[in-house]
């Protein structure tokens, strides 16, 4: 079974794969006129502009609606996780120093791909009987799309990444990493990481707003307030780093800082993938975020997904690389033991709790995306089994909480990547199909 699993997550996620996503970031880029590029100025107005200007982004009187910030956090919750880390010094390790100039290329162009996800997540949402908003890619695949099958298929690798990739696995890397540095048993963090997601999940979509609207910019400005210190230290290196950055995305090298060489092939692959598992744009997770804001127009909700990848991937993502790339530690996949251990070293080479600050980073990062993850499985449990499948979704997802800090072995993390690509699929497949419904074009009084 480990090993179908394997072969089957690598097929998944095979050249194939990883065209399909860029091809769709490429279109949606080419039909709005390079939007994320062109536009930047109207995507900033309107979403982070939109709050130093007390526009309806913060006071939301409806009853199961939430703001547009707080689902803007709820999404970015989701996707700030141990990718920003471990997948950003993975992609160093097998790729090299031009795998993050691939990573850039895939946020870039995943930026389109969200903003056309969440677009149509807000244009195909509805009420249900109650007044709650009900959204998310298996809502406009049968409702936009006609195709209910599809949806359902969605939905399920959805349900099943939920309680992997969104649960044990960051349970896992979180659970080690407060054992390994503060030798906090796996056991009782654990169990306070399952008091704390119950306590949270008990509350509903209100609680889970409220909580990561406070958690999210909290724990991103600690990490990056780390980072930036690490860099001011080596502050003289930074242009060489991205010189690396550049050189080695397109020219294959023997040797580059003492490590072993990398080709063009390598850096592409390891790059975008990278750059997907971090941003996951074009999964269509964070569309169940997104589709309960109180926004009215959808083009700004696009807009705030365009601001949820540029700050995964080309900010935090970027920071992470530039730290490990400047602090001169070898970045070889032969001299290190995994990703989490070489970021680990690059931020005890200026700072002498270094390792302490990344458990911790890490550990918040890893919660945030437990928090995040539950939203979306929520939303598919109920899709497929009404309220009653909330109810055992919550009571399960809660309990899986404990053995995944525990133990979540490989297979685990391999089945959920390939439920990650699964989700893919009908997605995209469902983007293209409904790409001639997405609009860009403001009115100009916004």
């Amino acid at each position: 079974m480990a090993g179908f699993i394997h072969s089957f997550q690598e097929f998944i996620w095979g050249p194939g794969m990883l065209v399909f996503f860029l091809g769709t970031g490429i279109y949606f880029t080419i039909q709005s006129g390079f939007f994320q590029i062109t536009k930047v100025h109207i995507w900033i107005k309107n979403t982070i502009g939109g709050l130093k200007k007390g526009k309806k982004t913060k006071d939301c009187k409806e009853n199961f609606s939430v703001t547009q910030f707080q689902s803007f956090c709820t999404a970015l919750a989701a996707t700030l996780g141990t990718g920003n880390i471990t997948g950003v010094a993975t992609a160093l390790m097998f790729g090299g120093p031009g795998a993050i100039f691939w990573m850039w290329v895939s946020g870039i162009l995943g930026m389109m791909t969200t903003y056309a996800e969440n677009f149509l997540g807000i244009k195909y949402r509805y009420k249900d009987e109650k007044g709650q908003w009900k959204g998310g890619a298996m809502v406009y695949m049968e409702r936009g799309l006609g195709c209910k099958p599809l949806a359902v298929v969605f939905a399920v690798c959805c349900l099943g990444a939920s309680f992997g990739m969104g649960n044990m696995v960051q349970g896992n890397s979180m659970a080690v990493g407060l054992e390994r540095t503060f030798h906090i048993p796996t056991f009782i963090s654990g169990s306070f990481c399952m008091i704390a997601v119950a306590i949270v999940l008990i509350g509903g979509i209100k609680r889970i707003a409220v909580f990561t609207e406070k958690l999210v910019p909290f724990m991103a400005s600690v990490y990056l307030m780390g980072a930036i210190i690490v860099l001011f230290f080596y502050r003289d290196r930074i242009v060489g780093a991205f010189g690396l950055i550049f050189q080695y995305a397109f020219h294959p090298s023997a040797a580059v800082g003492g490590v072993s060489g990398y080709s063009v092939k390598q850096a592409v692959r390891m790059g975008i993938a990278r750059g997907i598992f971090s941003n996951e744009a074009g999964l269509g997770s964070s569309v169940m975020a997104h589709a309960q804001s109180d926004v009215k127009d959808a083009k700004v909700q696009g807009m705030w997904g365009i601001l949820e990848v540029f700050i995964d991937t080309i900010l935090v993502c970027t920071i992470t690389a530039l730290v490990i790339l400047v602090s001169g530690v070898p970045y070889n996949k032969t001299d290190c033991m995994d990703g989490t251990t070489l970021t680990g070293m690059a931020f005890t080479s200026v700072l002498p709790w270094g390792k302490e600050f990344l458990a911790g980073a890490t550990a918040l990062f890893a919660f945030a995306t437990i928090i995040g993850w539950s939203y979306f499985g929520t939303q598919t449990a109920e899709y497929l089994a009404g309220e009653k499948g909330i109810k055992i979704y919550r009571l399960f997802y809660i309990l899986i909480t404990l053995p995944g800090c525990i133990i979540a072995p490989t297979i685990i993390w391999e089945l959920s990547d390939a439920l990650n690509g699964m989700m893919a699929i009908p997605n995209l497949l469902s983007l293209f199909f409904l790409r001639k419904e997405v609009e860009y074009r403001m009115k100009e009084k916004e």
